[in-house]
């Protein structure tokens, strides 16, 4: 059994890969050649929660598994398996894992659903997720500019400074939130918010919107407006989403708009989500063990290529 460090899965890992990868998930979950299990969570008094979730291919099948604790961070394991005898084949840390995998759905989801010429990026939020969701976005799309937000002036200032030399375009640090949001043609929400952190008048006809900070029902980055306002809400899984999305379950409550769709139904072709430059589109990420299982299955045989060791 193989086992991956961070380092391995970021050398063998491209993100234009990992935006591959994520997008042949989700066109095997339109075809129901791949499975989803959403994630499970097990509370303790402490504050401390254990966090489970699995997925499978006609290839691998596997499950993560992560703590957290809200003084002391976050510990991600992923285990993967072989489909066709359940042989166990490798055992990964997995924070990039699921980093990498994030961003990597946002993009898909920001190829088939924002302006073909969009440029401008306005993100809040300045930590790791935020910088995989920029980087994402800019291998696929003609991106000239970004702008961020966060509460941390020197973090917002670090963010813009190795973004701009990693990606090769301009990324500058701005004093508000709405600096950030308005006018960008693609706004993303990567925080650890409670209650929303923009408002829906600062968001223009035409922009798409990926929110992918909060997977927990009590807690949302987007103002029910704007998340009723939108004409089309991807989610990764709606049955995920309605065990976990607070930005959707405190904005529609019991009654959902049939204009929330999966990701996988964009990907296969089945519904058109853009007919013209007004459209607000918005993709809801709670993130899928199935998206874990192509990725590590990708670093598992790139590793077996080599035929170094990974122990």
């Amino acid at each position: 059994m193989l086992k991956f460090t961070e380092e391995d899965v970021r050398r063998l890992l491209p993100m234009r890969e990992a935006v591959r990868l994520v997008r042949e998930a989700f066109e095997q979950l339109a075809a129901g050649s791949a499975i989803n299990q959403p994630r499970h969570r097990l509370m303790l008094p402490t504050g401390s929660a254990l966090h489970y979730m699995a997925g499978g291919t006609a290839k691998y099948f596997g499950a993560k598994v992560y703590a957290t604790n809200p003084a002391h961070g976050a510990h991600f394991t992923f285990l993967l398996y072989r489909a066709a005898d359940a042989a166990p084949l490798a055992i990964f840390e997995a924070n990039y894992l699921g980093q990498i995998r994030t961003g990597a759905a946002s993009a898909v989801a920001t190829q088939l659903m924002a302006r073909p010429d969009s440029k401008i990026v306005g993100l809040i939020g300045s930590g790791f997720q935020a910088r995989s969701q920029l980087a994402a976005i800019a291998s696929v799309m003609p991106l000239q500019s970004a702008r961020v937000w966060s509460r941390s002036a020197g973090n917002r200032e670090r963010f813009a400074d190795e973004s701009s030399d990693q990606l090769g375009i301009q990324v500058s640090p701005v004093g508000t939130a709405e600096e950030a949001v308005r006018g960008a043609d693609i706004v993303v929400t990567a925080t650890n918010a409670r209650d929303p952190v923009l408002d829906d008048a600062w968001i223009a006809p035409g922009t798409h919107v990926n929110a992918m900070g909060s997977n927990q029902p009590n807690r949302r980055e987007l103002p029910a407006s704007l998340v009723r306002r939108a004409d089309w809400i991807a989610v990764d899984s709606k049955e995920q989403a309605r065990a976990e999305s607070g930005d959707l379950l405190l904005a529609f409550e019991d009654s959902w708009n049939a204009n929330v769709i999966e990701l996988h139904e964009i990907v296969a072709g089945r519904i058109a989500v853009r007919s013209g430059r007004d459209e607000i589109t918005l993709f809801k990420s709670n993130g899928l063990a199935v998206e874990d299982v192509v990725a590590a299955g990708y670093v598992y045989e790139r590793a077996s290529r080599e035929g170094r060791s990974y122990s």
